[in-house]
């Protein structure tokens, strides 16, 4: 199996002394959909931050694609590591959905029909491509959040970092995303508080626990690990049975 990414050893402490990571190990293939979960404080978001190098300085190792991150690829893993945040609007900042969407990409060097080309097929991928002259700020929040991954993928990532994609998301846009993620031919990886969404895109999950990975399995096999979930503060919605929930491939 190839590999989007390996992470080996990874530790990491905040100057102020709180260490965070102590020692992350884990490897993704080509393909796979990963959830990342974990209670508040498990280090998700400071795991997420090194596989781009927005963090470093740590113990341990990040490789993404074969490459190394570090400050001789930066460029490079940045383009291969796209991360969508929580809050569309931390990454909408122009006037139209298609000069938000191109702007990787023309920042990277790419102008002319192939950037044209390369707006267009990003859209086309999230069912953005009616929206392309629009305003951001006019289209509802769940429409937002699909040009975000837009925005990512424009850049043609080997993974896809998602941060808690079914937040704030009424019953069809959570659904309507779903569709967009389990079409798409990238590496994801999601992180997310939200169990059956989890469980419904992605068949294996990791469980990051005061700064380690507790365990990594079968998404529904961790699931239902009472005393697991409990050890490591996660809990299913009051009433869902994961054994009900058919798996996406």
């Amino acid at each position: 199996m190839t590999f989007s990414l390996e992470v080996t050893g990874l530790a990491f402490a905040y100057p102020d002394g709180h260490q965070a990571l102590f020692g992350v190990d884990f490897s993704i293939g080509h393909g796979e959909r990963v959830a990342l979960l974990g209670p508040n404080g498990a280090g998700k978001t400071t795991l997420v931050l090194h596989l781009n190098g927005i963090l470093a300085g740590g113990a341990g190792s990040v490789t993404v694609a074969g490459l190394p991150v570090g400050k001789r690829h930066m460029a490079e893993i940045r383009r291969r590591v796209g991360i969508v945040f929580q809050d569309p609007d931390d990454q909408l900042f122009m006037p139209t959905v298609r000069e938000d969407v191109a702007f990787g990409p023309a920042a990277a060097g790419l102008k002319g029909p192939e950037l044209e080309e390369r707006v267009d097929r990003a859209l086309a991928r999230v069912g953005m491509a009616e929206f392309k002259d629009r305003p951001p700020h006019h289209l509802s929040f769940g429409q937002r959040r699909r040009v975000a991954v837009a925005t990512v993928l424009a850049m043609e990532p080997e993974i896809l970092v998602l941060d808690e994609p079914s937040s704030n998301l009424d019953p069809a846009s959570r659904r309507e995303l779903a569709d967009i993620l389990r079409s798409l031919d990238v590496t994801v990886l999601m992180v997310t508080h939200d169990l059956p969404y989890a469980l419904e895109l992605c068949p294996r999950s990791l469980i990051l626990s005061e700064g380690v990975i507790a365990a990594d399995g079968r998404t529904a096999e961790l699931l239902l690990d009472e005393d697991l979930m409990r050890a490591h503060r996660l809990e299913l919605p009051f009433g869902f049975d994961p054994r009900s929930v058919t798996m996406g491939a």
